[in-house]
């Protein structure tokens, strides 16, 4: 008689477990796809994301106007109802505008707001506090907090972590700090919901009691990023780190190789056949040796399933 182990009772996860931060499709003509976007979106869907993060950098927010970024959160709502949940990134260097762009994303439809540290000013600890706590303050959806100290110049320190977590709307953490210490002693001491941003730290995180990753490379390879949680939640950790293997040479090729992961993902998307178009200044496409290798990277991931 075969017995099977009980599984870990984890955290809620209040936006799914496997959210792609998607790109924003472009027409050739550089314009916002909408069509495109609702069409990337359902695939997405389809092949296992169990919620959509827009507008995040991999979406080219720093290039995209704030009525696109309200336009592309209701198209992709339209697009894909309740089957899957929307997060939209209304992160920016001001609280004030801030606080615009998530009443507008709330509006449109998106269940959840991706806010980042404000960047630049390199605000202090207190000032980073305040900031997150005036935008949950201002909005009736829950926020996702997203650590990224490398683009912003200022950490969340896991102090400000844990008082912030003290506030009703404040439920998730998108966590791209490398700091695998100070995020285990958050989740350990908190009820965040904890995202893996960094494809090497996806699995890493789930098994501490992380909630789920947002990743760029799933608008390419969903079921296959998908699939290391499942086999995890399964109890075969053996398969789980099988598969993230897999992914791995991909990922560092996307994420890790010199191009921004816009940049990456846009190529192979086009390659193929789904929307994309170019990407917007200063960003530049990649150049034909780049995409045949991403080609052939991707190729090599799904033989390796």
């Amino acid at each position: 008689m075969t017995t099977q182990r009980p599984q870990p009772t984890r955290r809620p996860r209040p936006f799914g477990r496997a959210l792609c931060a998607m790109i924003t499709p472009f027409t050739a003509t550089g314009d916002v796809d909408l069509a495109g976007a609702q069409k990337l979106a359902a695939h997405l869907v389809t092949e296992g994301c169990d919620g959509l993060v827009l507008n995040g950098t991999t979406g080219e927010s720093p290039t995209t106007t704030d009525a696109e970024k309200t336009t592309l959160v209701r198209a992709v709502r339209e697009a894909v109802g309740d089957r899957a949940s929307v997060v939209a990134g209304v992160g920016s260097a001001s609280t004030r505008h801030t606080v615009a762009l998530a009443r507008a994303a709330e509006a449109a439809g998106a269940d959840g707001l991706l806010v980042v540290t404000p960047y630049y000013s390199r605000p202090p600890q207190a000032a980073v506090e305040a900031h997150f706590l005036g935008v949950a303050d201002a909005v009736g959806v829950p926020l996702m907090l997203y650590d990224i100290p490398g683009r912003t110049g200022t950490r969340i320190e896991p102090e400000t972590m844990l008082r912030l977590a003290g506030h009703p709307r404040i439920v998730a953490v998108k966590d791209c700090a490398y700091d695998l210490l100070g995020s285990t002693k958050v989740i350990a001491g908190t009820s965040l919901a904890y995202y893996s941003g960094c494809e090497e730290l996806n699995l890493p995180l789930y098994a501490v009691g992380g909630a789920g990753f947002v990743s760029t490379v799933a608008n390419v390879a969903p079921r296959t990023l998908r699939a290391v949680l499942d086999a995890f939640d399964a109890g075969s950790t053996a398969e789980a780190a099988r598969l993230n293997g897999v992914t791995l040479p991909l990922a560092e090729l996307m994420m890790a190789s010199g191009l921004p992961g816009t940049v990456t993902t846009k190529a192979l998307l086009d390659a193929l056949g789904l929307p994309a178009g170019p990407v917007r200044e200063p960003l530049q496409s990649a150049g034909p040796e780049r995409v045949g290798a991403l080609v052939a990277a991707y190729e090599a991931m799904r033989a390796g399933q």
